[in-house]
C-alpha cells in the first residue's frame, strides 16, 4: 500500500499591534542600500504595506512566549511604520500583517528573504513605466511614485524607440542591457536591425560601436556648424535630433545632413550682406577656409573706434562693482554661486569693451575685401582688410636726389661709346657751377660706404640683430620691405594638401592670435619701426624674432620637391623645442589618418599603442569598421604616426604599450661614409637639386 506524501504546511499569518513588535539581532541586513527609510515611509503611507513582516515569538528564559514578537526579516518597513509613528500619521497600536515563524532558524529566514528576492527586469520596468503614462501619469509623477530620478524614467521610456524584435531577444538574454541603451540613439526599428544583423558579422559589440554604426553620415551637435545655425533653429526646420540619454552625448546627432548645409549657407549669405554694406570691393564667404588663406595678401591696419562717454562710464562702474566684490569676499573659501556667476558676467562684459570695432580709410576700403566664415566656438568670424596684390597702387619711385639717403642700385655699364671708353657723360667743368653729382660718381661712393657700413655691422651683433628684425617684419607686416637697406627676405610655403579643419586647429589658432597681437604692437607706418624695435627690450625683440623665423619653417614632404636635407633638419630642429604634436592637439582620426592608410598600417598602430591583443581584435574587420575601431581604441593615447614623432620622443609617440617600432628602411640616396666620421653623407648621382622646384612652391609673405 503507497504512503501518501506529507503535506507542506504554511506559517500561519496574523495582525499583530506595532507596539507588539520589536527588532531582531537576528537580521542579516546590516547596510543601509537602496530606498530610504523616509521613502518607505512615504510610500508606505501612499499604498499601505504591500508585504507582511516574519516575526518569531519572544520567550523568557524558562521558553514562554511574552506577547511580544522579534522581526527578523522586515526590519526596514518597521522602521518605516515607527517613522510614521513619530510623525503621527499611524497609530501605535496599528495592527501590522506577520507571518509568524516557530521553526528553522531566524537568521536564515532573514538571508532567504533578501537572496531569494529577484529583481525587477528593466524590460518590465520600462513596460509598467509605459503603462502609467498612457494612463495619464508624466514623468515626473512617475518618478515622484517610485522615488527615482526624472532621467531614470526618461531612459526607461525611451525604450519604446527600440524595436519589439530586439527588445524580444533582450528578454531572452539575447543582448545586454547597455547594448539595448545604445539602440536608443535612433527611432528607427528598420535600422536598428539592419544594425543588429550587422553586429552579428563582426567580432566587436561593444555600445559605442553600435551608436557609432547607428550615427554613420549624421552631424554631432558639437559641431561648429550646428552651433552656428543653433539646434532650436535646425528642429523647427523639421530637422531630427539623435539623442543618447544613457550617456554624454555632447547635444546628440543631426540626422539631416543636407538641411544643416543649407542652413548654413542661407545664414552665411545673410551676415554677409551686412558686411557686403561696408562698401569691401570682394566678399569670400564659405563654412571654413584652409590654413594660409591670408598669405600673400596685404592686411590694413585700422584705427580702434574710442569708447563713447557711456561706454566708459560703464565699463568704471563693472570695475567697481568686481572690485567690491573681491574684496567682500576675499577671505571666503568657497564662493555664493550667485556671487560667482556675476563675477563671470563682469568679467565677460569688460572683455567686451577691450574687444573695439575698427575702422579702416574709406579710400582703402574700395580696393580691400573680407573672409566671412564660422569660428571653431560657432560664432561667426569676419576677417576685414585683405588687399589682394592685384588691387595695389603701385608705389611711386624713390626720388634720385643727391641729398638723398636712398639710393637705387646702379649696374655698371659694359659697353662703352666711341671716344670716352664710357657710358658715363664728361665731367662738368668748373665754371658750369654747382651741378648734381653724376650717376657714376654716385654709385662709386655709395659702394664705398656700403662697404663701410658692413664692416661697421659685423663688430656690432647687437644692431645687426635689430636691424636683420627690422628687414624681417617689414616683410612680414609690411606690404613694402623697401624702408630696409638690407638684402634680407623671407618665404613661407602655402600647405597645397592639408586636412579639413586645419584651420581650426589648436595650433593654429595658437598662431593666428600670435600673429594678431603682434599686429596691435608694432607701429601703424613702416617709418617708425625702427625706433619701435630700439625702444624694446630684447625679450620682446627675441620673441618677435622667433615668431616671424617660425613663418619660414618648411617640413612638407612632397614627391615632387624631395629634400632629404631640410626634412632631416627639421627632425633637429623638432628635437631642439621639443615638439609634441600629441599635446599639441593632433590626435589620429578616420578622416586624418586610418582611412587613408592600408590595414596593415591600421594594425601596427594598434599594436604599437594597444598591444597584439586589441589588433587581433580587429583584425577580421572590413577597411572601413577597423578605422573606426582603431579611433576608438587609440584614444587619449598619445599615439602618433611616424612622419609626426620628434626623435628621441619614439617611446611616448608610440602610445600606452611603448613597443620597439622597427627602424624605417634607408634612404637610397644617404650613405653612411667611413670618411666622415659615421654621418650622413649625399650621394651625387640621380639626386636632385635641393631647392629644385622651391622658387615655384614658395611666396613672398607680405603679412599673415
Amino acid at each position: 500500500m503507497a504512503t501518501a506524501s506529507k503535506k507542506i504546511i504554511l506559517s500561519s499569518s496574523c495582525d499583530i499591534p506595532l507596539n507588539k513588535l520589536v527588532l531582531s539581532q537576528a537580521n542579516v541586513r546590516r547596510v543601509k542600500a537602496g530606498v530610504s527609510i523616509e521613502e518607505l515611509a512615504e510610500d508606505i503611507a501612499r499604498r499601505g504595506l504591500l508585504q507582511g513582516l516574519s516575526v518569531r515569538p519572544v520567550t523568557d528564559e524558562a521558553g514562554t512566549e511574552t506577547g511580544m514578537f522579534e522581526i527578523p526579516a522586515g526590519g526596514r518597513r518597521y522602521r518605516a511604520l515607527e517613522l510614521l509613528v513619530k510623525q503621527k500619521r499611524l497609530g501605535k497600536t496599528a495592527p501590522v500583517p506577520c507571518v509568524v515563524r516557530e521553526d528553522g532558524i531566524a537568521e536564515e529566514d532573514s538571508l532567504a528573504e533578501n537572496v531569494q528576492r529577484a529583481p525587477l527586469h528593466p524590460l518590465d520596468q520600462f513596460r509598467a513605466f509605459l503603462t502609467l503614462k498612457e494612463k495619464g501619469q508624466s514623468e515626473e509623477e512617475i518618478a515622484a511614485t517610485f522615488f527615482v530620478s526624472v532621467n531614470v524614467v526618461k531612459q526607461r521610456l525611451k525604450l519604446a524607440t527600440v524595436s519589439p524584435k530586439l527588445l524580444d531577444i533582450y528578454a531572452e538574454d539575447g543582448m545586454s542591457l547597455d547594448q539595448l541603451m545604445a539602440f536608443t540613439v535612433s527611432g528607427d526599428h528598420e535600422r536598428q536591425e539592419q544594425v543588429f544583423d550587422r553586429l552579428q558579422q563582426s567580432y566587436d559589440k561593444q555600445p559605442y560601436a553600435i551608436r557609432r554604426m547607428l550615427t554613420e553620415g549624421a552631424v554631432r551637435a558639437s559641431d561648429k556648424r550646428v552651433q552656428f545655425i543653433g539646434i532650436d533653429a535646425y528642429v523647427e526646420a523639421g530637422g531630427t535630433v539623435l539623442r543618447d540619454l544613457f550617456q554624454s552625448d555632447d547635444g546628440g546627432w543631426l540626422q539631416e545632413v543636407a538641411l544643416v548645409e543649407d542652413m548654413v549657407t542661407d545664414r552665411l549669405k545673410r551676415e554677409a550682406e551686412s558686411i557686403v554694406a561696408e562698401g569691401w570691393k570682394w566678399i569670400d564667404v564659405a563654412p571654413d577656409f584652409p590654413y594660409g588663406h591670408t598669405f600673400g595678401l596685404r592686411q590694413l591696419r585700422g584705427e580702434g573706434i574710442p569708447l563713447t562717454a557711456e561706454e566708459e562710464a560703464s565699463r568704471d562702474a563693472l570695475k567697481a562693482e568686481y572690485d567690491q566684490l573681491e574684496e567682500k569676499y576675499a577671505e571666503a573659501n568657497e564662493l555664493p554661486d550667485d556671487v560667482d556667476e556675476r563675477l563671470g558676467e563682469i568679467e565677460t562684459a569688460l572683455e567686451a569693451f577691450e574687444v573695439r570695432p575698427v575702422r579702416f580709410d574709406p579710400e582703402e576700403i574700395v580696393r580691400a575685401g573680407a573672409f566671412v566664415s564660422i569660428a571653431p566656438d560657432g560664432s561667426l568670424r569676419v576677417e576685414r582688410g585683405f588687399v589682394r596684390p592685384e588691387d595695389e597702387v603701385a608705389p611711386e619711385p624713390d626720388a634720385g636726389s643727391g641729398d638723398s639717403d636712398e639710393y637705387s642700385a646702379v649696374q655698371p655699364d659694359t659697353e662703352g661709346t666711341a671716344g670716352t671708353g664710357s657710358s658715363e657723360p664728361p665731367e662738368p667743368d668748373e665754371d658750369e657751377g654747382l651741378s648734381p653729382i653724376s650717376d657714376r660718381l654716385m654709385s662709386e661712393l655709395t659702394a664705398h660706404r656700403t662697404l663701410g657700413l658692413r664692416n661697421a655691422l659685423a663688430e656690432r651683433p647687437d644692431i645687426a640683430f635689430v636691424a636683420a628684425l627690422h628687414a624681417l617684419t617689414l616683410t612680414v607686416f609690411y606690404h613694402y620691405g623697401s624702408d630696409t637697406c638690407l638684402e634680407l627676405g623671407l618665404k613661407s610655403v602655402g600647405f597645397s594638401a592639408q586636412t579639413q579643419g586645419l584651420n581650426d586647429s589648436v595650433i593654429a589658432e595658437a598662431a593666428r592670435a600670435r600673429h594678431e597681437a603682434w599686429i596691435k604692437r608694432l607701429p601703424k607706418e613702416p617709418a617708425d619701426l625702427w625706433a619701435a624695435l630700439q625702444a624694446w627690450d630684447g625679450q620682446e625683440q627675441a620673441s618677435l624674432f622667433a615668431h616671424i623665423v617660425s613663418l619660414s619653417v618648411n617640413a612638407v614632404s612632397e614627391p615632387w620637391n624631395r629634400r632629404p636635407r631640410a626634412l632631416a633638419h627639421a627632425d633637429v630642429l623638432a628635437q631642439a623645442v621639443g615638439l609634441d604634436m600629441a599635446a599639441g592637439g593632433w590626435h589620429p582620426t578616420v578622416d586624418s589618418y586610418f582611412g587613408r592608410v592600408t590595414k596593415a598600417r591600421i594594425l601596427q598602430a594598434v599594436t604599437e599603442a594597444k598591444g597584439e591583443r586589441a589588433a587581433d581584435r580587429i583584425a577580421h574587420l572590413k577597411k572601413g569598421d577597423m578605422a573606426a575601431e582603431a579611433e576608438t581604441l587609440l584614444t587619449d593615447t598619445g599615439w602618433l604616426p611616424e612622419p609626426l614623432r620628434t626623435p628621441g620622443n619614439a617611446e611616448a609617440d608610440a602610445g600606452d604599450c611603448k613597443n620597439t617600432v622597427e627602424p624605417a628602411a634607408p634612404d637610397p640616396t644617404v650613405e653612411k661614409t667611413a670618411t666622415d666620421g659615421g654621418e650622413t653623407a649625399m650621394r651625387t648621382d640621380d639626386v636632385p637639386d635641393e631647392n629644385e622646384g622651391a622658387e615655384e612652391a614658395s611666396q613672398v609673405i607680405a603679412a599673415e
